[in-house]
């Protein structure tokens, strides 16, 4: 099982990674588990644990996923930041659907030799 980290924060980028999330959880049942880090570092590191795989789907370089992260015994296999997509960061913008696809996209090629 792949478990997806997300920032999951309250700006468009953050939001975005809650909704490819669940999006690829959709897709592909029990391939994917999500969590989100608004939680402690203990309680990551439990839900966590019995990855196969741990993804990191940051929404910007404040990289906050990766940091609540780095609070647990584990490190991400792969590490995937928004705004590198060439997402941009817009506040409480609506996050768009062209970005939820490119960003599900990019999570979903890492994986498509697997």
């Amino acid at each position: 099982m792949i478990v997806l980290v997300t920032c999951s924060g309250i700006s468009n980028t953050g939001k975005l990674t809650t909704q490819a999330a669940l999006i690829l959880m959709r897709q592909w049942p029990g391939r994917y588990q999500w969590t989100h880090v608004k939680k402690t570092a203990t309680s990551l590191g439990d839900e966590v644990g019995d990855a196969d795989l741990i993804v990191v789907i940051d929404g910007c370089h404040d990289c906050c996923a990766t940091k609540k992260l780095a609070g647990t015994m584990f490190s991400p296999y792969h590490h995937i930041i928004a705004t590198d997509l060439g997402i941009e960061k817009n506040g409480m913008a609506d996050v768009q659907y062209a970005d939820i696809e490119r960003l599900v996209t990019a999570v979903s090629i890492t994986f498509s030799g697997e």
